[in-house]
């Protein structure tokens, strides 16, 4: 008997991931995130898995963000019953985001039957908030680097990734094989996250290729955010930052403090407008040690940020003329409070749309950056003529030359890599730069696509 894996998402795109590996008569999902972006990505969130998820035995989960974990309240929903595995401050994460994105999708649903803009009459949510509480109940947590026994023969460990708060890479051992997952792959020598854990043996790869075609500027991120802010603020402009809750909103805050801290920008409001960010902010400040800054410094830079609790207080932001800097979910604008602030601010020249990360094709965020000189929001178009710029630097997301790195690090080559989470373009080119410098097999895998391994 020998193993199988499906790629049922996260491959020719960044969102969706899920991979379904089948070894000893069980069925192991690796990750369970939505599709997001292009309109046709969305509408494979809609339908069945190829797979009945009461017949999946298991869930791992290698980091919270929701192009990871985001499908786990309706794979629940549609019948499945086993334990989630993943690391405590991912599962304290989902505590957060899940909910958050079924509460966001009931408001759309909601907003979109009361304007009418909808072609679904009426317009419902793909699940509920009270569907994802529900599927909390079954996640079961673990530290980094422990044994975790799933059935005879098979075992797991979870690896430092360095991506955000939890992110592991997960190493899965069979009767057959070792299978790694790369997961996301953060940053060498952050100011804030650890290394990725070096892993060094595998039989068969899954590494993430979201950059497989970029390497980051060497751009100090304080000089840029510094050069940005004062010159949108020196004009008497207000910046939108759309941020990503978990992660990006607390390095920018960090970055903040530091900039304000050394008078080196003027000392404007900051606020920090999302009820997810402020939530994951504070996890950021109880699990110190799952980063590089003290508590104390953690608490420090999460204080520099005024917290926007409600919709009146976020409304009113919309009516402030005054200088300011408004950080808000979510980071690609697709939906969240952030979409608001884009109707007030983008259409006027002084204030500046600042992206902090990664864009997928499809968003209002790659809009915007390719130029677009209007985005719809809520079923009407709206002018963009504020500035718009990104902060590739603040990602959190390995670049080329950094996945090459981590890849170095094993002793020999895996039987088989394959290339996911990344575009097209970005895969191909790390696949080419891997053969070429590793001399390893690599594939590009299809969606839906099985292999026996």
């Amino acid at each position: 008997m020998t193993d199988r894996i499906t790629f049922l998402g996260g491959v020719g795109t960044v969102t969706g991931s899920k991979y379904l590996v089948e070894t000893e008569g069980k069925r192991i999902l690796v990750d369970c995130g939505l599709f997001q972006g292009f309109k046709q990505l969305r509408l494979r969130n809609w339908k069945p898995l190829p797979v009945d998820p009461a017949e999946i035995d298991i869930v791992l989960l290698t980091h919270a963000h929701i192009d990871h974990s985001g499908y786990i309240p309706l794979l629940v929903r549609n019948g499945f019953k086993g334990a989630i595995h993943c690391t405590e401050p991912t599962k304290a994460l989902c505590e957060i985001l899940l909910p958050d994105s079924g509460h966001l999708q009931e408001r759309e649903a909601d907003y979109a039957n009361r304007k009418g803009f909808s072609r679904h009459h009426p317009a419902l949510p793909l699940y509920t908030q009270a569907n994802a509480e529900k599927c909390l109940k079954q996640f079961r947590t673990h530290d980094f680097s422990e044994a975790i026994p799933l059935f005879d023969g098979v075992h797991v460990t979870f690896k430092g990734a360095g991506h955000i708060l939890g992110a592991a890479s997960i190493i899965l051992k069979t009767p057959h094989n070792t299978i790694i997952f790369s997961g996301d792959l953060g940053r060498y020598n952050s100011p804030i996250m650890h290394d990725p854990a070096v892993v060094r043996d595998a039989d068969y790869l899954l590494l993430e290729s979201t950059y497989g075609d970029e390497t980051h500027p060497g751009i100090n991120p304080e000089e840029a955010l510094e050069a940005i802010l004062n010159r949108t603020l020196g004009r008497g402009g207000t910046v939108v930052i759309p941020s990503f809750a978990v992660g990006r909103a607390q390095s920018l805050l960090f970055h903040i403090s530091r900039l304000q801290a050394s008078q080196r920008i003027p000392l404007v409001p900051v606020y920090l407008d999302s009820p997810m960010a402020i939530d994951a902010t504070e996890l950021f400040v109880r699990f110190a040690e799952a980063h590089k800054l003290s508590q104390a410094e953690a608490r420090a830079a999460c204080g520099v940020a005024d917290y926007v609790h409600n919709g009146d207080e976020s409304r009113k932001l919309d009516n402030d003329d005054t200088p300011k800097i408004i950080i808000s979910a979510s980071g690609m604008a697709t939906g969240g409070r952030v979409l608001h602030h884009l109707k007030a601010y983008a259409p006027d020249p002084r204030n500046t749309i600042l992206f902090a990360g990664y864009q997928a094709g499809g968003t209002r965020g790659a809009a915007m950056l390719a130029g677009a000189t209007r985005i719809k929001i809520h079923g009407a178009y709206h002018a963009v003529r504020a500035e718009v710029q990104n902060l590739h630097m603040l990602s959190a997301h390995a670049d080329a030359d950094e996945l090459m790195r981590w890849a170095g690090n094993f002793t020999q080559a895996p039987r088989e890599t394959f290339l996911v989470h990344g575009e097209p373009a970005a895969s191909d080119a790390l696949r080419l730069r891997i053969a070429e410098e590793l001399g390893w097999q690599v594939t590009v895998p299809e969606h839906g696509e099985t292999r026996a391994l």
